[in-house]
């Protein structure tokens, strides 16, 4: 391993379709505001992607951005797999090309990292958090489904189906992740079995402002409701069995770019 490779702190994976400008405009803005050591591996599953175009014109200028063709199979969860198989980071986040408002997270994330959680996630329904934009539909099943499961399930989590997550690379195997690749339900299934797992948890609060400049979204309310309600009564039962008399404690830090500013809280 090469001395930059053991230095990089952060390996951002960026799972995309046929993004042009949302990935454009997000290299440029990573670029500008991770300050640590970071790898942004963007992962693609067919070769004739036009994200590789983006990727072939900005590599050259940049020589943290790679891309990275999954050849696993089609989907997120396989798209994480092979990126976490070539991540050089110490830790893992796992990004959207399409959401702007989440950078501003990154910093409090890798605090929150750095002061021994295992998995931090992203919130929009708590500590400030807020969702703008996208399926009105998708937005309302998603709220509505967080605040359940946080509630039957006793999962400290307030958000967890979002799939902004940051996590050791080292446990990606541990929790055998076996979500169908439909949507971004594998960001479920893993909150859901790091808190089974008795991992470390911790929660950043985001301003979700999806596809700010326009594309495409695969949300597709019958395909994703079904496979989400799948790991939905998966956690519930597991919880239920698991159940312990005090709801496990999650870290907290809000970013400084709120009013609040850059506090950690249990």
């Amino acid at each position: 391993m090469s001395a930059d490779a053991a230095a990089t702190v952060l390996s951002i994976l960026l799972p995309v379709r046929n993004e042009g400008l949302n990935l454009t405009i997000m290299l440029k803005i990573l670029k500008a505001v991770v300050d640590v050591p970071h790898e942004v591996l963007v992962v693609f599953d067919d070769e004739r992607d036009a994200s590789r175009l983006v990727v072939d014109r900005m590599a050259p200028e940049d020589s943290t951005i790679r891309a990275m063709h999954n050849q696993i199979g089609p989907g997120i969860p396989n798209a994480l797999r092979a990126g976490v198989e070539r991540a050089r980071g110490k830790y893992v986040l796992v990004f959207a090309a399409d959401e702007v408002g989440p950078v501003l997270a990154i910093d409090d994330m890798i605090a929150l990292m750095d002061d021994g959680c295992d998995l931090v996630s992203c919130t929009r329904y708590a500590h400030g958090g807020r969702r703008l934009g996208g399926s009105v539909i998708g937005g309302v099943l998603s709220r509505l489904a967080n605040r359940l499961f946080s509630s039957l399930s006793g999962c400290p989590l307030t958000d967890a189906t979002t799939g902004i997550k940051m996590f050791r690379p080292e446990l990606f195997e541990r929790l055998q992740l076996q979500a169908n690749p439909v949507g971004w339900a594998v960001a479920f299934e893993m909150a859901i079995k790091a808190q089974l797992s008795g991992l470390k948890l911790g929660e950043v609060p985001i301003v979700s402002i999806d596809r700010l400049y326009g594309g495409r979204s695969t949300f597709a309310l019958g395909p994703w409701t079904a496979e989400y309600l799948r790991w939905f009564m998966w956690g519930l039962r597991r919880s239920r069995q698991r159940r312990r008399t005090a709801r496990p404690a999650v870290a907290v830090r809000i970013p400084a770019a709120t009013a609040m500013g850059g506090k950690t809280r249990m």
